[in-house]
């Protein structure tokens, strides 16, 4: 898991803390960080979520800029949403491997092999992917939004398979195709080694994102009887943080990115939580490090924009979404 980085110039990391938090008053600036970031930007952030509950906070807090901790579909989601304000990422060069998947032209290609089929988007894209669907989803509401969909419609989901064959299974729906990316973190957290990890400690609860290659898996083992179905969750990381709180679980194994559990951690000290894959980290988000983010609120040069043509095409996706109802804790 991640390391705590310094700051180059040796600053004591609470030297460092209260000269972000400074810099961040005089650029009239709000800190967000994604859970998957690094304990010491989580802890000095104003908000700490996933990427769809941080952007809708985006648009309804007073500052004038938005520092997002985060990748670069997440920043553009916060823009898309908060278009009057000024929007920072840190590290520009934070991608996601599996909104790189996908491009607007794929989405215009396979619409076209499909006219009568409406897309769903998962908030995991970038603002050009999003501007070319009919709506977006997270990984809790994307089953209340298909659902939400005339059954005899045929329905285009992008880009993640895992969550939109947990889509499928849940739903019930067979005129579903679903576009073959994957985010490489999740996709390495596979279904052998939950197998193990859980045959190791048969008393843990276990909490899966649907975007694991894993997910099967879980669901497996409950059917299969190897694991009671009250210790699998499949969860959102809101949800997973949600279920923290509740949870009297002696330990917890995770099947996620490792930077969510310094969160769950810290809502419940008393439960274990342990990565099921501890090497489960994505490189992207560790790349906001404390020097790059005290550069991004001193200098001001790491800004994100949107065309403003497609982020109105995008805004639409990203509101149908919410009409249908976006969960309150976010959901990717």
């Amino acid at each position: 898991m991640a390391t705590v980085t310094a700051p180059a110039d040796s600053m004591t990391m609470d030297a460092w803390a209260a000269e972000v938090r400074r810099l961040a008053k005089a650029r009239d600036a709000v800190i967000l960080a994604h859970n998957y970031q690094r304990p010491e930007i989580q802890d000095v952030a104003d908000h700490t979520g996933d990427s769809l509950a941080l952007s809708r906070l985006a648009a309804t807090v007073d500052a004038g800029t938005i520092v997002f901790c985060g990748v670069h579909f997440m920043a553009e989601t916060a823009k898309i949403l908060a278009p009057e304000k000024t929007v920072l990422l840190p590290e520009p060069r934070a991608g996601c491997s599996l909104a790189d998947t996908i491009t607007a032209e794929d989405v215009r290609a396979w619409r076209a092999e499909h006219p009568d089929a409406v897309v769903v988007a998962y908030v995991n894209t970038s603002a050009a992917v999003k501007a070319e669907t009919d709506v977006c989803c997270t990984s809790s509401n994307a089953a209340d939004v298909v659902r939400s969909i005339p059954e005899d419609r045929e329905i285009l989901f992008l880009p993640d398979q895992f969550l939109g064959a947990h889509v499928k299974r849940v739903t019930g729906r067979d005129n579903i195709r679903v576009w073959m990316g994957e985010c490489h973190v999740h996709a390495g957290i596979d279904g052998g080694t939950l197998r193990e990890r859980a045959a190791a400690d048969p008393d843990a609860e276990l909490y899966v994102h649907p975007e694991c290659g894993c997910a099967t898996s879980a669901l497996y083992l409950v059917g299969a009887g190897t694991v009671p179905a009250e210790r699998v969750k499949v969860l959102s990381t809101g949800g997973m943080l949600s279920a923290a709180e509740r949870t009297t679980a002696g330990k917890v194994l995770v099947a996620t990115e490792t930077g969510m559990l310094h969160q769950l951690r810290a809502a419940n000290p008393t439960t274990v939580f342990e990565p099921v894959n501890p090497r489960a980290e994505c490189h992207y988000m560790k790349m906001i490090t404390a020097d790059r983010l005290l550069t991004a609120l001193r200098d001001g040069t790491t800004e994100i924009t949107v065309d403003p043509a497609t982020a109105a095409r995008a805004r639409r996706s990203v509101e149908r979404m919410v009409a249908i109802g976006a969960p309150s804790r976010g959901g990717e």
